[in-house]
């Protein structure tokens, strides 16, 4: 039994030493950036969550992973089990936060009570025909060039010096299920794929990925899902149209499913864009499987070695 169950990622947090690139490439990722009280710059999506992407002033670097609890009850409980306290959270939606430290270091906040923002419907110009079902009659589907349209954060991934170390620490605290291992011998995994623990509420095939690395511990990418596919492909013209740095995609992920499309912002930190990705309950259990995998595509153009 874990000590809480989180019902999901909730925002991830960097340092940067330019606030305004940092609004630009926000701007043209998708995301509506705005100026925090405390100086801080955060960025929202069209989703409920108050902001999904924060940046402090400082030497550029990852700060910290926002996970959200179902309740300030949960809080108090991870609190008195981990001797920390349950504070207000000085950011935007307001709400309590308990900060904690995983094996590796990362600063963990964990949040609850927030004020959602009001969230705003993706744009759908109009159904997509497809070949046994025409759903778009006298009618033209257009897609109007622009961002993307990011509507939430759907996972973080980090480098980890132990995975089992990380994965037990990950579990015990707030519930994960693992969706897929992956699995280097019969007797090592070196990652694995977690989704919370939702019971019969089907949620993502991840929400977090650990994964040890031979490059030490470290920030791996952040994946925020975008309206549709057409949606992704305006955002990856918009977004190479601006010179931004593209690492890899536009390709579809055997493990997850999703499409997705993977960007730089002006400090080296990794985001992606996805869409389509499957879902499951609690019920739907674990499998085990290999690199190959993990880094091969259903379609597009196979990982780059900044992605290994």
């Amino acid at each position: 039994m874990s000590i809480i169950r989180i019902e999901d990622v909730a925002h991830v947090r960097f340092r940067a030493p330019d606030l305004a690139a940092m609004r630009t490439f926000l701007t043209e990722f998708g995301l509506t950036p705005f100026d925090g009280e405390d100086g801080v710059l955060y960025a929202a999506g069209s989703g409920p969550a108050p902001f999904v992407h924060a940046t402090e002033i400082g030497e550029p670097g990852f700060a910290a992973l926002g996970l959200r609890a179902e309740s300030l009850a949960d809080l108090e409980t991870l609190a008195r089990a981990e001797g920390a306290a349950v504070e207000p959270f000085a950011a935007p939606g307001g709400g309590f936060v308990v900060r904690l430290k995983d094996p590796d270091g990362f600063s963990i906040e964990v949040v609850a009570g927030q004020s959602p923002r009001a969230a705003v419907a993706p744009a759908d110009p109009a159904p997509w025909n497809r070949a046994n079902e025409k759903a778009r009659l006298r009618a033209t589907r257009r897609v109007e060039a622009g961002p993307s349209q990011v509507v939430r954060l759907g996972h973080a991934v980090l480098n980890v010096s132990n995975f089992r170390a990380s994965e037990a620490w990950y579990k015990d605290r707030f519930g994960f299920i693992t969706s897929d291992e992956i699995a280097l011998s019969p007797d090592f995994s070196v990652g694995a794929f977690l989704r919370c623990d939702r019971g019969e509420t089907p949620t993502d095939h991840h929400t977090l990925f650990l994964v040890q690395s031979p490059k030490g511990p470290g920030f791996n990418h952040a994946a925020f899902e975008v309206a549709d596919l057409d949606d992704l492909m305006r955002g990856h013209a918009r977004l190479k149209a601006a010179g931004a740095h593209q690492e890899w995609g536009v390709g579809r992920h055997i493990l997850g499913s999703q499409v997705f499309d993977y960007w730089r912002d002006p400090w080296g930190h990794t985001l992606e864009h996805w869409t389509d990705g499957d879902l499951f309950t609690a019920a739907d259990g674990s499998n085990v499987t290999g690199m190959a995998e993990l880094l091969g595509v259903q379609w597009g153009p196979m990982a780059p070695p900044t992605m290994a």
